[in-house]
């Protein structure tokens, strides 16, 4: 078992309340392995921070329903406790099923009161699900909290923020708990409550809904962790977040009902399901792999060995763990650096990740280390396959331009000028790859997510995608995406690789046919 910690909107607190509960276990000593619903990456930062385990993201338009139950279903096996962080509200998601997904999230629903977790065993399964006659039938978003919660048959710990409510909070409470019985909730915890009196408030308005509450947060202004433009500020910038993570371990000892929470937390063991080592073994992987004379062939079998430099420091650091963990899978070493610190480019590598991030918050650093900057033109432009998700692709490009206007040279390998403003790009997306990359072949169809309040000055002209926003493939024109630059594929969507280790495969093979004796070439 585990819980869903889910909210009644974006900002309701599920966050807080998640670093408190990983806190407070970690405190007494507890394994506990977190995730997190959806494409976000500080979110998992902050879990990772506090629990010492990569945090890992299930998001079924990333991936499949069937790899976010693998995923889960791994990565309980070896913890004490687990839980899982919800994404905006309980019932927000996209608005279409992936092609060849199951419909299990067309749900049943009638009017009669639901069930209410007060025990492990009273969560059944959700997939055997009838129509009967006067119940009304809802259809559940496609990747919402609410349809991991099913996919994963796991009750529902529902955040609402009370901030600006007394008695309407049960008109909340009963409006999401009623909207699908079949979804099991724990309980409630009632967030930023103001004093006493609010309280009595509130829980006289709950008492006839007879939902259990299993936690109360005061409003404290104390414990909030800053923001800028893309969310919260990621923990690695936080140089105080050491007290702040034990003062909310301090809040949650005394705010939660400890002795219903702990077993519905507990990690109930099962079969461990397929991980990215079955996929591995199951996915059809490109034709024509072949070892190289130093190749060394890691416990999976797979022949790729060779050194691949991971961009990850506070100006690069959006990489999904699954990702990272495909590539040593593969046989990789890879050999993490920071563009912005290091005075040394990694030595022996044969290809370069360059992940997401805020390379427009460290622009002037990134710029300033100009023997970084030239030491990675150079890599590029004799072949090295590269691989750069939207920061990486604005650190490649010939300059940055701040919120301020202010030009910073960058790497200079893409003609183009990556320019911060007021719009944000935010959304899934559908893409296929219109010619072969050092990560694609053409005509390979992907999902990804793009975050990012940037656009480039000039497009390709030469793209890797043509992409449309995720569900409306055929009802809007495709976009040119995606930069391709000697083995360069630089992009805006984030791609999470779990459920297709050809990607990771293919650009390993790039990798190990690199000699690293290439000539410098010119940007076609």
């Amino acid at each position: 078992m585990a819980l869903v910690i889910a909210g009644e909107r974006s900002g309701a607190g599920k966050t807080t309340v998640t670093i408190a509960l990983l806190a407070y276990l970690i405190r007494r000593g507890l394994n506990v392995q977190s995730f997190k619903v959806g494409p976000d990456y500080i979110d998992p930062m902050f879990h990772a921070f506090v629990t010492g385990r990569p945090c890992r993201n299930l998001d079924p338009v990333l991936t499949s329903e069937s790899y976010v139950k693998k995923c889960f279903s791994r990565h309980i096996q070896d913890v004490d406790y687990a839980l899982v962080e919800g994404v905006m509200g309980l019932f927000d998601g996209v608005s279409r099923k992936k092609e060849a997904e199951s419909s299990a999230t067309d749900f049943v629903t009638d009017r009669s009161s639901a069930t209410v977790v007060r025990d492990v065993n009273d969560v059944k399964d959700l997939t055997d699900l009838s129509k009967p006659e006067g119940k009304q039938h809802y259809s559940i978003s496609f990747a919402s909290t609410a349809h991991v919660a099913h996919l994963l048959n796991l009750p529902v710990l529902f955040v609402i923020d009370c901030s600006r409510l007394s008695g309407s909070v049960a008109a909340i409470a009963h409006g999401f708990r009623s909207f699908n019985p079949n979804l099991k909730f724990a309980g409630l915890v009632l967030n930023r409550v103001a004093s006493d009196r609010h309280l009595e408030l509130l829980q006289d308005a709950l008492k006839p809904l007879n939902l259990p509450i299993l936690g109360v947060l005061r409003r404290d202004e104390a414990v909030t962790i800053p923001d800028r433009h893309l969310g919260l500020i990621p923990a690695e910038e936080l140089p105080n977040l050491h007290a702040a993570i034990d003062k909310l371990a301090d809040l949650a000892a005394v705010s939660f009902d400890w002795e219903q929470l702990l077993p519905l937390l507990a990690a109930t063991r099962m079969g461990g399901g397929e991980g990215s080592e079955q996929l591995l073994d199951r996915h059809s992987l490109p034709s024509g792999i072949e070892a190289q004379k130093d190749d060394v062939v890691n416990s999976l079998g797979k022949q790729f060995g060779v050194r691949i430099a991971v961009a990850r420091d506070r100006a690069f650091n959006f990489y999904y763990q699954d990702n990272l963990d495909l590539l040593e899978e593969l046989g990789a070493e890879l050999v993490f650096w920071s563009p912005l610190d290091d005075a040394v480019f990694p030595d022996n590598v044969r290809g370069l990740y360059f992940g997401g991030g805020f390379p427009e918050v460290f622009a002037q650093k990134l710029s300033g280390n100009i023997l970084i900057r030239d030491a990675v033109r150079s890599a590029i432009f004799s072949g090295m396959p590269t691989y750069a998700e939207c920061g990486g692709l604005m650190y490649l490009c010939d300059s940055i331009v701040d919120f301020d206007g202010n030009f910073w040279p960058g790497v200079g390998v893409l003609e183009t000028a990556a320019a911060m403003g007021k719009r944000l790009t935010l959304g899934y997306r559908e893409a296929v790859a219109v010619r072969d990359s050092s990560v694609l072949t053409a005509l390979d169809r992907v999902w990804g997510h793009e975050f990012h309040r940037s656009h480039l000055t000039v497009e390709p002209s030469n793209p890797v995608y043509h992409s449309w926003r995720y569900g409306k493939r055929g009802e809007v024109e495709a976009v040119a995406e995606g930069w391709g630059v000697c083995q360069v594929h630089a992009s805006y969507l984030h791609l999470h690789w779990g459920a297709r280790p050809d990607i990771p495969a293919r650009f390993l093979q790039q990798c190990a046919d690199f000699d690293c004796k290439g000539n410098l070439g010119d940007r076609t």
